[in-house]
């Protein structure tokens, strides 16, 4: 095999993103290679940079960044394929992660250079606003006369401004204009939590981000980090916000060997501070400008899906110019169908469901999407009573499980004994332990040796033989005694007992924690262990939304936020009506409404052979029950306009008989013969 024989699978389109600039004199300039939905996007970014390493680039000074360490690792396994059927060696990647599992590892490595111990600790978002409350009860904030925002508003204010760059008044106005008038009690709020975090020696997931922008904005320190990469690749760029963007920009100020990769109608994560700017400003951001390759040609959809969806997107206001193509050319249109309300629209997505499983397409080969998860409702309601088989993505992600949480506050603690957050956790777990006992405690062994300080501290009242064994185990813990990962052992040992009091349904908990187990031994460190589970978890075993599901085959229900990157034979696309697309919420500005219709193409391209979209005419409000239901009409929504719906195939369910059509034709249903038969 010849090192250029892992082109030859590649369409004209990708072969240039793959290659440009590769081989050449010196390092490429900057890259935008806009990519379609489905067109092997993952593909293209692996060869890439398989090409790199091919031609001589050092994989160690290659940085991949991803959003998801899953995404990283398959690339990284199908670079590995390509280099090793070319050189007969692995690609190596030592740098690819997501862009906050990144921060995390640079951080750690300059920890002394800006201030850092480097045994700090990252807090999960139900850490952090846990530890905003706390401030936020500390500064009297929660026994104001007037509504002061819940911890979860709080913080969600606190990461938009860190992530948008935005200043607090502005984020106010734009996002959540009914705080605006605690602008100053905010920022109070927010200079404590920053105090805070700093005197316990831990970092919230925008820190890692925040930490990475001002160490890249101090010249000694860019100059460093910058000349640790030849290759900076980005993945999704679409889905960067503004801190993100300024940290690429100070890794490669001049663009040279910058690859980002992305497609800008897909861009619909705003809500995350996400912004379509970033791509869509990419190529002017250098001089020359970035070198731009389009990816449009298709592998999932049939071209009459795809000519539906390209008519939705064409009508948006700002985009780079592609219209997908597929050599699939499929003679079936997708389907616009008008049904008379959100229970109708239930039955007949059942009913195509079933048909689709009787034509041999089995339940997981299709999905529902909707905007909001409430959406759903009827559905998931008319699914249970036909016995149909579903998951829908929204349960507890695994770190939010209590259990899990207990166990990983304990191993916090002892890799870093100022973490209040987890002290408060692991220190409640003991009986006769509350707030007002736990505080002392925390404030008891601050010094210079805390574990020392725990295990020579007397049993607080109440607690009794409770006390030595954990404070022996917090002690041995920090000491290393037990080694890695037999800590986690050690820990789940020491914890099955309390588990056992504080939980009625002890054994699928404790399977949860086997599956800890299990992935710490994947860990090269305690600290790694933290890091990583923190910033990528898995999902949880138990602890989740309805019963364990036993058949093998079920369908998905998902917003169309979670299916993104998904793919499915037949979709069905809930309440294509305004205000639920757009979202009566998403509604006032223009780049609310423009992301909306983005969202509507993200839907509509997860379709491989089967799309419909169901308009109901009239949703009933329940509101004022005194009056009886009331109802409104709805409709089709507005990026569905005649021009485009003639792309698609109408359709009224349930049809209704011929207007002609004889009596006898029409159905008849014998309610005497029901009335009757209820008796015998």
């Amino acid at each position: 095999m010849t090192p250029e024989s892992h082109l030859e699978t590649l369409n004209p389109e990708q072969r240039a993103a793959v290659t440009y600039g590769v081989g050449g004199a010196g390092v490429h300039g900057p890259l935008l290679v806009v990519a379609g939905a489905g067109s092997g996007k993952t593909s293209t970014l692996a060869h890439r940079v398989a090409e790199l390493i091919i031609h001589g680039a050092d994989p160690g000074r290659i940085l991949l960044m991803t959003f998801s360490r899953r995404a990283a690792a398959e690339m990284t396994r199908r670079a590995d394929r390509i280099v090793a059927a070319a050189l007969g060696a692995r690609a190596a990647l030592s740098w690819a992660g997501t862009f906050h599992g990144i921060a995390a590892r640079l951080l750690r490595h300059h920890a002394t250079e800006i201030g850092l111990a480097p045994s700090f600790t990252i807090l999960d978002r139900a850490d952090a606003a846990d530890l905003v409350n706390l401030v936020r009860h500390e500064l009297g904030f929660s026994r104001a006369e007037s509504r002061f925002p819940t911890k979860a508003t709080c913080l969600a204010i606190y990461s938009r401004a860190v992530n948008a760059r935005m200043p607090l008044e502005q984020v106010l106005a734009a996002a959540f204009p009914w705080c605006a008038a605690w602008a100053s009690e905010l920022r109070a709020l927010f200079s404590a939590y920053v105090e805070a975090k700093q005197r316990q020696n831990v970092l919230d997931y925008d820190d890692l981000l925040l930490y990475w922008a001002h160490m890249a904005a101090e010249p000694a320190l860019a100059a460093e980090l910058a000349a640790r990469f030849d290759h900076v690749l980005v993945d999704e760029y679409q889905d960067t916000n503004a801190l993100q963007a300024e940290i690429l920009l100070a890794l490669k100020p001049d663009g040279r060997g910058l690859t980002v990769v992305g497609d800008d109608a897909q861009s619909i994560y705003s809500f995350r501070a996400a912004t379509v700017r970033n791509i869509l400003d990419f190529p002017t951001l250098f001089s020359p400008p970035g070198h731009l390759v389009t990816l449009a040609q298709n592998y999932r959809s049939t071209q009459p899906i795809l000519a539906a969806a390209n008519a939705v997107i064409v009508l948006a206001a700002e985009r780079f110019a592609k219209d997908l193509w597929s050599a699939r050319a499929g003679s079936e249109r997708p389907a616009l169908v008008t049904v008379r309300d959100e229970l109708d629209q239930a039955r007949c997505v059942a009913a195509r469901i079933l048909e689709n499983r009787e034509q041999g397409m089995r339940l997981k080969a299709q999905a529902v999407l909707f905007r909001a998860a409430h959406h759903s409702d009827a559905l998931e309601v008319e699914l249970t009573r036909r016995n149909i088989p579903f998951v829908k993505f929204g349960g507890l992600r695994f770190l939010e499980a209590a259990h899990v949480k207990d166990v990983l506050a304990c191993l916090r603690f002892a890799e870093n004994p100022r973490d209040r957050v987890a002290g408060f956790r692991v220190l409640q777990l003991l009986p006769g332990v509350g707030p007002a006992t736990a505080a002392r405690v925390l404030d008891a062994i601050e010094g210079p040796d805390p574990c020392a300080a725990l295990v020579a501290l007397p049993a607080p009242r109440g607690v009794g033989d409770d006390w030595r064994p954990f404070a022996e185990l917090v002690r041995d813990l920090a000491a290393g005694r037990h080694g890695w990962p037999a800590e986690v052992a050690a820990v789940c040992g020491w914890y099955e007992p309390h588990l056992r009091r504080i939980h009625d349904d002890a054994e699928p908990r404790l399977a949860d924690l086997a599956q800890l187990e299990q992935i710490a031994a994947g860990a090269p460190s305690r600290e790694r262990f933290l890091t990583e589970l923190t910033l990528d978890p898995p999902d949880a075993a138990s602890d989740e939304a309805g019963a364990p599901l036993l058949d093998e085959d079920y369908l998905i229900l998902s917003t169309i936020h979670s299916a993104k990157g998904q793919e499915w034979k037949a979709v069905f696309v809930l309440n294509a009506v305004d205000g639920c697309i757009p979202s009566d919420l998403a509604t006032g500005s223009a780049a609310e409404i423009e992301e909306e219709r983005r969202l509507l193409y993200v839907a509509m391209t997860r379709a491989r052979d089967q799309l419909t979209l169901l308009v109901p005419q009239r949703f009933y409000t329940h509101q004022q029950a005194r009056h009886g239901d009331r109802h409104v009409y709805a409709a089709r929504t507005r990026f569905i306009p005649a021009a485009v719906a003639r792309l698609f195939e109408a359709r009224i369910w349930p049809a209704a008989p011929p207007r002609n059509a004889p009596a006898d034709a029409r159905p008849r249903v014998d309610i005497g013969a029901r009335m009757r038969g209820m008796w015998r």
